[in-house]
């Protein structure tokens, strides 16, 4: 008699435990194909397509080791769980519900290809686990970082919180920005003790989702990820997005100061879910920069297709407009004094949250 093929078990005395397995490997194939075309056709994200698709590889290896016994089992007219059915499975009421919906089936399918394929082969069981953690970080990507990305895309204003600059007390300016209606309050501080910007930031991620702003970190990827920071913003000399990627997890923002259309569309660059460009006028925080004005901005856009733009450097209630009309439906500006060092910063903050709205809803982007 034959050996059994070294990756199989020999405990797999019930076949119909074959039954099982091929019906959660086709509902898992499929709930993959649909996945799949959502994160191709509309989330436009070839990242999780891929991985789609090569869990649905890894999947029909497994199948095809016994194709012979799935097949022998297989009885769909025989199957009482096929006339079972629910009244939120006979409508979706969107192709996010969709998505959703066959996440849940995929995650539900590989838990039970996983714990039944340990009758049949424990290695391959095993690997059907890795796929499945997998398919929780595909969910949280299509998803939770879709979320993070909507939300940097329509961000109007970003304020660049440093203390030193604020007329008033750095607590009660950051509450104000926030009640203004700023969009992401971006942590500026080069000069304090890693506790002290620890400690910072933890206050600004209760602050900021309290009042459903986002929070990024200046420079730090390291304090970002100890906060659950929304990501990390990177200037030239920082370390590469993939670098602080790795420390902030895939599913977190980076942004990338660029000063020109050569580093605008540069690797480095490429890698980043939004562009800081600037100087768009002459700077007191950034005075060694040189001015490239709204018409670099316009050179950028025109470079860049579709990744949203931060316009950063002496940026004013003033000049505002000359910034966001370049590509009004993409970009935001980056604001630091002459919001910090308002006598009443609510009221600036609101003032120049208004006149952003106000462009966006009236020149097309």
């Amino acid at each position: 008699m034959d050996a059994p093929p070294p990756n199989r078990s020999n405990h797999a005395k019930d076949a119909t435990v074959f039954r099982i397995l091929d019906a959660n490997l086709n509902r898992a194939r499929e709930a993959l194909r649909t996945i799949e075309d959502f994160a191709r056709f509309i989330r436009n994200d070839a990242t999780a397509a891929a991985q789609c698709k090569q869990a649905r590889h890894r999947l029909t290896q497994f199948a095809t080791q016994f194709e012979r016994e799935l097949l022998q089992q297989r009885d769909t007219v025989g199957d009482v769980g096929t006339t079972i059915t629910t009244t939120e499975e006979a409508r979706r009421l969107s192709t996010d519900a969709v998505a959703k919906a066959a996440l849940g089936r995929l995650t539900e399918a590989l838990r039970c290809i996983e714990e039944y394929g340990k009758m049949v082969s424990p290695t391959d069981a095993a690997d059907v686990e890795q796929i499945r953690y997998g398919c929780y970080t595909l969910g949280q990507r299509l998803f939770e970082r879709h979320e993070l990305l909507q939300r940097i895309r329509t961000a109007r204003l970003h304020v660049l919180l440093t203390a030193s600059l604020c007329r008033h007390e750095w607590q009660r300016t950051a509450i104000a920005t926030l009640r203004g209606g700023a969009d992401v309050i971006q942590l500026r501080e080069k000069e304090l003790s890693d506790n002290e910007l620890l400690e910072r930031a933890n206050w600004l991620r209760e602050q900021t989702r309290e009042h459903d702003a986002s929070l990024i970190i200046n420079d730090r990827a390291d304090i970002a990820k100890l906060v659950d920071a929304d990501g990390v913003h990177l200037g030239q000399d920082d370390v590469p997005p993939a670098a602080a990627r790795q420390i902030v997890g895939p599913l977190k923002l980076v942004g990338v100061s660029t000063h020109s259309v050569s580093e605008a569309t540069n690797p480095r660059a490429q890698a980043a879910d939004y562009l800081g460009v600037g100087t768009m006028f002459a700077s007191a925080t950034k005075p060694d920069v040189g001015v490239g004005g709204p018409t670099l901005l316009s050179h950028v856009a025109d470079a860049v297709a579709d990744v949203p733009l931060v316009g950063i450097g002496g940026v004013s209630a003033e000049n505002v407009l000359q910034v966001v009309s370049v590509a009004p439906a993409r970009t935001a500006v980056a604001v630091s004094q002459a919001i910090l060092g308002a006598a009443d910063v609510e009221a600036a903050t609101r003032a120049m949250v208004d006149a952003l709205t106000s462009v966006r809803a009236v020149v097309p982007g």
